[in-house]
């Protein structure tokens, strides 16, 4: 039994926890983080496989499906150890989304097939949702499944695939109504990525990556068995979808950038750039902004633990989130300077270009996971009370 194991015994519970976690992070950490795309994705997938191995996977999650089934304080403690470790997230973006929805909707059989794998790295998911001309307005999809016996028949197109060049298996939306129907027509599949049919097309990011894809569905059969919930109801299981995502991304992300700020702030003061009155301002300014994240986060969680659904509430999370990336990294290359603007690529970068790379990539945190104008409308209308807004669609 190691020291911290043995303090451990003589802590309350919640600091117990703490210092186990601490304890076996120290001891299995994943290593240095690869430099090339491939190497990450395994050393990702390693990391989540270790993870699982050890009973630490999964802190929300029922144990008889591989999680931990922590009581809510623990489960904040877990984000905040994780993140304070450096260590990887999981791999492609079921984890967050697809396995709430599967454990509160799926059949025992569907929940025993998939939330295993997906939870130890075995298998990616990636979400489709998003189409052309449907983003914003998701209950106007084009996807569609036609049912031929104990198949549906797929066609349509997906965008802004996160992850899906890496994924094994689509949870995406389909339209089994009419187009009238909009969302009381929709129903949620589960696609095999290998399927004949599926094409996936990367997309080029402002970061010279291609995170995103166009996925292409061209007479994809799925059978009936991999539908979640019943056909033409899918629109509740989005819902339950997008409210875990923000979620689970508002404790993460608040852990995260509890971090960055620190770091940030140890550059700059390194740097000198802390002997300006307005640096130290904004400063302040991010360090309120990253502790309303926390209790944010908390709140999400807590909602869900009580009500089973995080409510609309969690837009609040998912805005606030949004710009406080951006400001963070838009800031950090104002003061760096000319400094601010070398890539990953120059060997003058500082902290090899991690603050540009962040800048270019939360260009897209207001459009990713729901607009920032949609998450207005949202809280305007479902928090506060205020009369829709008759320019957008009514879902």
């Amino acid at each position: 039994m190691t020291n911290a194991s043995t303090a451990a015994r003589d802590l309350d519970p919640l600091d117990a926890f703490r210092v186990r976690l601490r304890d076996f992070l120290a001891g299995h950490g994943p290593g240095p983080r690869p430099r090339d795309s491939d190497g990450r994705f395994a050393w990702t997938r390693a990391w989540q496989n270790t993870l699982f191995d050890h009973g630490f996977a999964g802190p929300g999650w029922p144990e008889e499906y591989g999680g931990m089934d922590l009581p809510f304080a623990h489960q904040v403690v877990y984000q905040e150890e994780l993140a304070r470790a450096r260590v990887p997230g999981p791999v492609g973006t079921g984890l967050g989304i697809a396995a709430p929805t599967i454990i509160k909707f799926g059949a025992e059989e569907q929940k025993r097939r998939w939330l295993p794998a997906m939870l130890r790295g075995d298998t990616v998911w990636a979400q489709g949702y998003s189409e052309p001309e449907a983003g914003s307005d998701l209950p106007g999809l084009r996807t569609t499944a036609r049912r031929e016996g104990d198949t549906y028949v797929v066609n349509g197109q997906k965008v802004w695939t996160s992850h899906a060049s890496r994924a094994d298996v689509f949870f995406t939306l389909a339209r089994t109504g009419t187009r009238a129907s909009r969302q009381r027509g929709i129903t949620y599949l589960v696609v095999d990525a290998h399927a004949p049919g599926v094409e996936v097309r990367p997309l080029r990011d402002l970061t010279g990556g291609h995170l995103f894809a166009e996925v292409f569905f061209d007479d994809v059969r799925v059978p009936v068995t991999d539908r979640v919930g019943e056909e033409n109801e899918g629109w509740p299981l989005v819902r339950t979808s997008l409210g875990h995502e923000r979620a689970a991304g508002a404790m993460n992300q608040a852990a995260t950038y509890r971090r960055v700020l620190t770091e940030l702030r140890a550059l700059l003061q390194e740097r000198g750039a802390l002997e300006d009155a307005d640096v130290r301002d904004r400063l302040a300014d991010f360090e309120i902004r990253v502790r309303i994240m926390h209790y944010n986060g908390q709140r999400t969680i807590s909602d869900i633990l009580h009500r089973g659904e995080p409510g609309p509430v969690s837009s609040v999370s998912r805005l606030h989130i949004a710009a406080f990336e951006q400001d963070i990294h838009e800031f950090a290359v104002d003061v760096l300077g000319p400094a601010g603007l070398l890539g990953p690529g120059s060997g003058d970068a500082v902290q090899r270009g991690r603050w540009l790379y962040g800048f270019l990539r939360t260009r897209a945190s207001t459009i990713g996971a729901g607009t920032a104008e949609i998450q207005r409308n949202t809280l305007a209308e479902q928090v506060l009370g205020l009369p829709r807004d008759p320019a957008m669609p009514s879902v």
